[in-house]
C-alpha cells in the first residue's frame, strides 16, 4: 500500500480510536472493498444509518457485534494524489458517526439479540474460541499471581511494599505476556513478539496503578497492617487488573485473530 504521510497518520489515528473506543477487532475499516452475502446484506443494512463515507465501518462494527466472523484480504492499493476527499469534514463526520454508533450500541439500541438468534448462515459464531481463551487466561493468570505473590514476599523486606510491587509485577507481567502470547491466542513464532511485549507492558503498567493504588490507600487507611493484609489487598486489586488486562489482551494486544475456516462474510481490505 503506498499512502502520503497526511492519510496515513489519519488512517492509523481512526483505527486505533476504534480499536480503543468501539473495541473493533478487524484492522481498517475504510480502505479497500467490502464483501458481503446477499441474506447477510438484507439483514445488516437497515441497521446501518450512515450513507457517507462513515458507511463501511457501521456495517462492519454491526456485522462484528452480531457475531459474524469478518476475514481481511490484503489488496494492492495507491493513494490518488488528485481526491477529492474533504479529510477534515471527513474526519469530523467520521467522529459523529462513532459517538453515535457507541451510543447505539451502549444504549441497546441495536437488535443485536435477534440477529444472533436468527439462526441459519446469518448467525454466524461469537468471537471464535473466546471460552477456551477465558479458561487458559484464568489458568496463566493463577500460575502469574502465585508467582507474583512469591517475589513479592522475596523482594518486600529490602525494597519496601511499592518497589516490591513494581519488580514482581514487572517479572510476572513479562512471564505472562508470552504465555498469553503462545496458549490463550496461539499466536507462534517470533513475529510481531516485541511489539506484543511492548503492549503487554502497557497493560503491566494499568495493573501497576491499580495495585500500587491499593497498597497506597490500605497504608493510608491502616498504617500498621500486616504482610498478610498487604496479600489479600493485593489478591483482590489483581483480580480487577486481570479482568482488565484480558479485555486489553483481546482487543488490542493479540487483536482479531481470525478463524481460517470458510468465512460466513468477507471484508476486502488493505
Amino acid at each position: 500500500m503506498v499512502r502520503g504521510p497526511k492519510r496515513e497518520i489519519i488512517s492509523r489515528c481512526y483505527n486505533g480510536l476504534l480499536r480503543s473506543t468501539l473495541a473493533v477487532r478487524f484492522s481498517d475499516a475504510q480502505c479497500g472493498f467490502k464483501a458481503v452475502r446477499r441474506d447477510v446484506a438484507e439483514r445488516l443494512l437497515p441497521l446501518v444509518e450512515d450513507r457517507e463515507w462513515f458507511f463501511d465501518t457501521e456495517l462492519l462494527v454491526i456485522a462484528e457485534r452480531a457475531g459474524l466472523r469478518i476475514h481481511e484480504v490484503p489488496v494492492d492499493w495507491v493513494d490518488d494524489p488528485d481526491s477529492r476527499v474533504h479529510l477534515l469534514s471527513t474526519a469530523l463526520a467520521d467522529l459523529r458517526g462513532m459517538a453515535r454508533l457507541g451510543r447505539a450500541l451502549a444504549g441497546g439500541r441495536l437488535p443485536l439479540s435477534a440477529l444472533r438468534r436468527s439462526g441459519g448462515d446469518l448467525a454466524g459464531e461469537l468471537p471464535a474460541g473466546l471460552a477456551r481463551q477465558v479458561v487458559r487466561f484464568a489458568a496463566v493468570g493463577v500460575a502469574s499471581t502465585l508467582c507474583y505473590l512469591l517475589l513479592y514476599t522475596a523482594f518486600r523486606p529490602a525494597a519496601g511494599a511499592q518497589a516490591a510491587n513494581a519488580l514482581a509485577l514487572l517479572a510476572s507481567a513479562v512471564a505472562n505476556t508470552a504465555a498469553n502470547r503462545r496458549l490463550t491466542f496461539g499466536v507462534r513464532g517470533r513475529g510481531g513478539a516485541l511489539r506484543h511485549h511492548l503492549k503487554g507492558l502497557a497493560t503491566f503498567l494499568v495493573g501497576l496503578a491499580l495495585t500500587s493504588g491499593a497498597l497506597a490507600a490500605l497504608h493510608h487507611a491502616a498504617p500498621g497492617a500486616g504482610h498478610r493484609v498487604e496479600l489479600l489487598t493485593l489478591v483482590a486489586a489483581n483480580l480487577a487488573a486481570t479482568l482488565l488486562r484480558f479485555l486489553l489482551f483481546r482487543a488490542w494486544v493479540f487483536p482479531a485473530r481470525h478463524d481460517a475456516r470458510p468465512t460466513r462474510r468477507t471484508t476486502g481490505s488493505s
